[in-house]
């Protein structure tokens, strides 16, 4: 299956259970919500789950796309990305955890056809505020499919505050041996289904009280399971990265880590920027920023002369489409390119005042917190201008 055949899929699905498709929102969360960035599905129906009448019912479904800046550093490895699309289903006040697992167990092994064999779960133990999650543990051991009892990774938060619950995450082995082990003790057990029991609301003094309603929250990374199921080693070998792997390696040469971060923050900032953010030195538009200087400074490192005026078109129109974005190909573009205009001039201005006597040695805190109060420069672009390698070597093509 290709990725939109897993939406088709799973949206059928649920739609033949009750759920009403919802339209996903944008990057940009609703007013008041102190995040930057729509992290989960959940983030445009809070007021739903805590409590206010969904316009269309108790059981909804849909397919919302996302970003993590908590994930900016794992970016690279097979499993995250920067932006990705999170394929979700609520029942507000209706079913409870078990019904939802069941569904999820029988979408897995018969809508996608994965072996049983390959699964795992994990369920929340309890602890000091809350007792364990019995009722998930005896979905998945009426099932027969392994359990495990964690209780921090067991525990859905949006924050110190706000709705939360226990959860239990479903896994896929991934490895070429037969299921051994735990989802906590062998990191071939990929999560690709997590069900939040969101009953709860967390106040200041970390208490605990019943939210007016008991949800259930669910979210299945897309791009995560179309690489599982596609028989691939990380998601950028999905079908949705098919495009980046075929034309930047032509562009650019790059080994594959770089390649990897390279394809996923330029995808990433062409959402961000169809989405209506602009670059800024805070926010989201410090997001923004950071992921295409974080693009340039890979690129620079092996050739100075890179420029993203050679990112091809066809890649900006690709993104653009997939992500239901009406902004067009030239004005991102033109975004992008003014970031590396701006981003020269910052390297020749920080290069003279890295230039000075006083920063012939190695640098301290003191130091870094000069540069960036009194001259602007972040340590992580100071880190990039001191090596002898980098962009530092040569001025990049204007």
């Amino acid at each position: 299956m290709n990725t939109e055949e897993i939406t088709a899929t799973f949206t059928e699905y649920f739609q033949e259970r009750g759920h009403r498709r919802i339209t996903g929102s944008t990057l940009l969360p609703p007013p008041g919500d102190p995040v930057l960035f729509t992290t989960s599905g959940m983030h445009p129906l809070t007021p739903y789950l805590e409590g206010r009448p969904h316009p269309l019912g108790r059981r909804v479904v849909n397919v919302q796309r996302c970003l993590r800046t908590t994930d900016l550093d794992e970016v690279g490895d097979p499993t995250h990305l920067t932006v990705f699309e999170m394929l979700g289903t609520w029942s507000l006040g209706d079913y409870e955890g078990p019904l939802s697992l069941e569904w999820g167990y029988g979408l897995l092994t018969e809508g996608f056809g994965i072996d049983p064999g390959l699964l795992h779960a994990t369920v929340f133990g309890g602890d000091e505020h809350t007792g364990p999650d019995t009722s998930s543990l005896e979905v998945w051991q009426r099932l027969g499919v392994p359990v495990e009892r964690t209780v921090e990774d067991n525990w859905w938060s949006n924050g110190p505050t706000g709705p939360c619950g226990p959860d239990s995450e479903i896994f896929l082995w991934t490895g070429s041996t037969p299921p051994r082990s735990t989802p906590t003790r062998d990191d071939r057990w990929v999560e690709v289904w997590n069900h939040v029991m969101m009953r709860h609301r967390r106040l200041p003094d970390g208490s605990l009280v019943p939210l007016p309603q008991r949800n259930v929250d669910t979210g299945l990374g897309l791009e995560r399971l179309a690489s599982l199921l596609q028989g691939r080693t990380s998601v950028f070998e999905c079908d949705v990265f098919a495009p980046w792997r075929l034309l930047v390696p032509a562009l650019w040469r790059l080994d594959e880590p770089s390649l990897r971060l390279v394809c996923d923050h330029l995808r990433s900032a062409v959402v961000v920027i169809g989405d209506g953010v602009r670059p800024a030195n805070t926010d989201r538009g410090y997001v923004l920023r950071r992921l295409v200087r974080r693009v340039l400074t890979v690129l620079w490192r092996g050739d100075p002369s890179r420029s993203l005026v050679d990112l091809p078109e066809e890649l900006v129109e690709h993104t653009l489409h997939h992500f239901r974005l009406s902004t067009g190909p030239d004005e991102v573009r033109g975004v992008l390119l003014d970031e590396e205009r701006r981003f020269v001039r910052l390297l020749e201005r920080g290069r003279r005042v890295l230039a000075r006597p006083r920063f012939q040695r190695p640098l301290d805190e003191e130091d870094l917190r000069y540069l960036h109060d009194t001259h602007g420069l972040p340590r992580d672009l100071v880190t990039i201008l001191r090596p002898a390698t980098g962009p530092a070597d040569g001025s990049p093509r204007r």
